[in-house]
């Protein structure tokens, strides 16, 4: 059972040492559920704000090429947008969502940007095998590799997870992400940079993600362990870990009944739109993290600190 609910947009929460504890917050999404994994950004309502108009690039990223798995929508997009702002070349894999990514090709060639769409099955190593083949047979090179694409379903109990469901949340959180990483480490050279997405749930243990967040906790152990074998080769692996940001994954998700309270315990009461993390996104592909490397970056709003 969890020990958190809300009523209206009060989120009341237990801690230990304080006893019961509430928090108004801001609602940033209305009830609302999508039947599919890993959900369609286009159903969503209110659309997620996925660029800022404000943003202006600096050449960061000039002449690099950038893979984006899962940037068709969410998080992903709003950091291929950014790459593109700051100069670089993107390439997005992604499943099956064929609307979103034509939207976000289009929203990147109307900036002037190239974009290459490659839809497939990242848990399929011939498939990683041909996101790598495609992107030098258009680009000629690699520079940044965002393991971005994911999954997550709830459940109430560790009983209500099945083996299906198990096996395939390692296989895209996990597999996709090992079997991308190992076809593009030959390509990558010295300023080169991985990121990789974690999550704050990794940092508290949602009881209702448990699979997900163990294999979220196992690309904090994958990012520190490879930091450490590439950085004498100054190659940069670095993984990110959001808090609540609206993006597809959500609504497939969770049930209706729960979106507008996701991201009231955070310290600041509210969730994100993606566009709030595309600069860390920026920062670690580019050189300004020169120096940084096997960390973990907690975008969340001060939902778990420290």
């Amino acid at each position: 059972m969890n020990s958190d609910y809300h009523f209206g947009n009060q989120f009341y929460f237990y801690d230990q040492d304080c006893g019961w504890q509430t928090n108004e917050y801001q609602i940033l999404a209305p009830e609302q559920e999508q039947a599919k994994q890993p959900g369609l950004e286009y159903l969503m309502t209110p659309q997620p704000i996925f660029d800022n108009p404000n943003y202006r690039g600096s050449g960061k990223l000039k002449d690099k090429v950038a893979i984006i798995t899962g940037g068709d929508s969410g998080l992903g997009k709003a950091a291929a947008i950014a790459f593109v702002k700051e100069g670089a070349k993107v390439v997005i894999p992604y499943y099956d969502e064929h609307k979103d990514a034509e939207d976000t090709k289009n929203y990147i060639e109307n900036l002037g940007g190239e974009c290459l769409l490659l839809s497939g099955d990242i848990t399929n190593k011939s498939f990683c095998h041909s996101i790598v083949e495609e992107t030098l047979r258009r680009f000629g090179k690699i520079n940044i590799l965002v393991n971005n694409a994911g999954v997550q379903y709830q459940a109430d109990s560790l009983e209500q997870i099945c083996d299906e469901q198990f096996d395939w949340t390692m296989k895209v959180n996990v597999y996709g992400m090992f079997y991308l990483t190992k076809e593009i480490l030959p390509h990558l050279h010295s300023g080169d940079s991985i990121i990789n997405l974690s999550s704050v749930t990794t940092f508290y243990g949602d009881p209702q993600l448990i699979d997900y967040v163990t294999t979220k906790g196992a690309i904090v152990g994958f990012t520190r362990a490879l930091a450490r074998n590439l950085a004498l080769k100054n190659i940069r692996v670095n993984a990110i870990a959001p808090g609540f940001f609206w993006t597809p994954l959500q609504p497939a998700c969770w049930v209706k009944e729960k979106i507008p309270s996701l991201g009231a315990n955070a310290a600041m009461a509210r969730g994100a739109m993606p566009y709030e993390l595309a600069p860390t996104f920026v920062f670690l592909a580019s050189d300004d993290s020169s120096y940084v490397t096997g960390q973990v970056l907690h975008n969340n709003g001060g939902e778990v600190m420290g």
